[in-house]
């Protein structure tokens, strides 16, 4: 019996990347702390709240930072936008000590420089 799941493609955006690499220099594990919910979306489970406001199906998910002792409440946020079935967007990381929170604006302004600048 062969599975025959479609495979789901995650894309990033610019900020996205920007930000990923300047949590890296302070947090070592942050790849290790994302990696089991890269691998949860990959296999079709879309885990994290639903925002609203903002015109697409965006979620948030809380992540714990293995570099902090301190757990969820006070690790990453990762934002990402569901474009398809098969198509996933990750908008933005950010550390919960950073940033307190996202306007949803600013994720809109994300999604537009995202498709404009792959258009």
């Amino acid at each position: 019996m062969s599975n025959n799941l479609p495979t789901i493609q995650i894309l990033f955006t610019n900020d996205f990347k920007r930000k990923i690499r300047a949590l890296a220099k302070r947090y070592r594990h942050i790849q290790s702390d994302l990696q089991p919910i890269i691998e949860n979306i990959q296999a079709g489970n879309f885990v994290g709240d639903q925002i609203s406001g903002i015109g697409y199906v965006v979620l948030k998910v809380r992540l714990k930072n293995s570099d902090i002792q301190k757990g969820k409440s006070a690790g990453y946020r990762l934002i990402y936008h569901i474009e398809s079935p098969t198509m996933i967007l990750f908008l933005l990381i950010y550390s919960k000590s950073d940033i307190n929170d996202i306007a949803p604006a600013e994720i809109r302004d994300i999604i537009a420089e995202f498709y404009h600048e792959n258009n």
